[in-house]
């Protein structure tokens, strides 16, 4: 049966939607994701790989403050090539994909839906010598710290519903090999997502550079919401490249 959600929980304004898994940083998750994510994690135990969320849900509420808060220039606001750029520097629209580059828009962020999650090794992690920074080369470097479970995934996360959205990058969203999607879930979510939704829910938030964010909505949804990487796996011919 397809899985419709009300608008509040497409959109991140709640997580009545959800359930908490224990043990996972208290990460909301889905049910059917979280389902299948128990089992994918079980079969990576039973291979030796160790294998954990670092994010799950994102509420509208948090992607509004980071928004606001780069475009205020109190968060950093990064280029393609990871540099530091100057807020004031840069006219509203080259401001806008600059954080649409690394950022989800408010209200149109995959983690609202529960089906999308960001993943990795603990074991690198826990004497606290080295901090996760979701970067790719911690995934992609055959020395980085997640590594293996990259590997591991890109051959068996097809096998539980599971795909990488920003597998790699493609004009739009940054490359991100931590990010996993329950597909089944996923596809009929993005579809209610429309224009009219999200027009509907900006026109009523207090967000910086709302009126160029509406002026080129349709773009932003071709280019950062709907642009994504539609295979199972990930060869490798794509690991370590960088995003631009």
């Amino acid at each position: 049966m397809p899985e419709q959600l009300s608008i509040a929980q497409l959109t991140g304004q709640t997580d009545s939607h959800l359930t908490t898994l224990a043990g996972e940083q208290q990460a909301k998750l889905h049910p059917l994701a979280a389902e299948a994510y128990l089992k994918m994690r079980a079969a990576a135990e039973d291979a030796g790989v160790s294998l954990a969320i670092a994010s799950g849900f994102r509420s509208l509420q948090r992607q509004l403050s980071i928004w606001n808060r780069k475009w205020q220039g109190q968060q950093s606001v990064l280029d393609k090539h990871g540099q530091p750029l100057t807020v004031t520097s840069l006219e509203p629209a080259a401001l806008m994909h600059a954080i649409l580059h690394w950022s989800a828009l408010p209200g149109a962020s995959r983690h609202h839906w529960g089906s999308d999650f960001d993943v990795f090794d603990p074991r690198p992690f826990r004497d606290g010598s080295q901090t996760l920074q979701l970067v790719p080369s911690e995934y992609c470097d055959p020395s980085g710290p997640c590594f293996h479970v990259w590997q591991w995934l890109t051959e068996h996360a097809h096998e539980f519903g599971f795909f990488f959205p920003y597998a790699r990058y493609q004009g739009g969203v940054a490359q991100e090999p931590w990010h996993l999607s329950y597909r089944p879930l996923a596809t009929q979510l993005q579809q209610q997502l429309s224009l009219t939704v999200l027009t509907e829910l900006l026109q009523s938030l207090p967000l910086e550079g709302k009126a160029t964010v509406l002026e080129q909505l349709p773009h932003i949804q071709k280019q950062y919401i709907n642009n994504i990487s539609e295979d199972n796996g990930w060869t490798n011919t794509w690991c370590g490249y960088s995003s631009f």
